[in-house]
């Protein structure tokens, strides 16, 4: 992975505080690409996917609007984590289309415990900002749009509430995560949502993430 090159792709800073923001962007980058590139290849085996990964997961960064990311190494390894899980499944579901039907097992061999333990730091870290910063409905809409690339429409019929009102709780939901005051959060609460939100990252399935989130914001 060549960061110069991926550098290349986006437009220039134009003064000197945009050059400073983008050089900080880029250092923090930089310091965690090796911890990013071995959650990916302990996810993927490969090194070569592994590297591509890591290439998007710069490119996620590059976009992403960073003045509202409370915690940049989770970010950063929670996006590689989701990203080489998507690569994973997608190969597992080439395979599965032409072997035959899906038998689900009761662990996932591919992946290792300290691939492991680094999903659940980041998501754990990550989950504790949003319950400790944002109201239910607020979460709901921000995990399911911004962790899962919901539409609005698809939102509002789960959340039972207007498009509109959606998108203005997304822009809520970032200001408070950047301003937002700090409440606390119920550990068994924490709990329930980090291993709802790990079971739909890595299966898929994401029914039990809706109906939890949906019962929580209608509180």
């Amino acid at each position: 992975m060549n960061l110069l090159e991926l550098h290349g792709d986006h437009a220039q800073p134009t003064d000197d505080r945009s050059i400073r923001r983008w050089d900080g962007a880029t250092s923090v980058f930089v310091s965690a690409a090796p911890r990013l590139f071995a959650i990916g290849l302990r996810v993927l085996h490969d090194v070569g996917e592994a590297e591509d990964v890591v290439q998007e997961t710069w490119l996620r960064w590059a976009r992403a609007d960073r003045s509202v990311v409370i915690s940049p190494p989770a970010f950063l390894a929670l996006t590689t984590t989701r990203l080489a899980i998507n690569v994973a499944q997608s190969a597992r579901w080439r395979r599965e289309t032409s072997a035959g039907p899906y038998l689900p097992e009761t662990t996932d061999r591919s992946v290792s415990p300290e691939t492991a333990a680094e999903r659940c730091e980041a998501v754990d870290t990550a989950i504790q900002l949003l319950l400790e910063r944002l109201t239910p409905v607020e979460r709901a809409v921000y995990l399911l749009r911004m962790a899962f690339d919901y539409p609005y429409r698809r939102i509002s019929e789960i959340l039972r509430l207007g498009e509109d009102h959606a998108r203005q709780l997304v822009r809520r939901a970032r200001d408070h995560l950047a301003n937002g005051r700090r409440h606390q959060v119920s550990t068994a609460a924490h709990r329930r949502l980090v291993r709802t939100f790990l079971a739909a990252a890595q299966t898929g399935d994401l029914a039990g993430l809706e109906e939890l989130l949906a019962a929580d914001a209608a509180r």
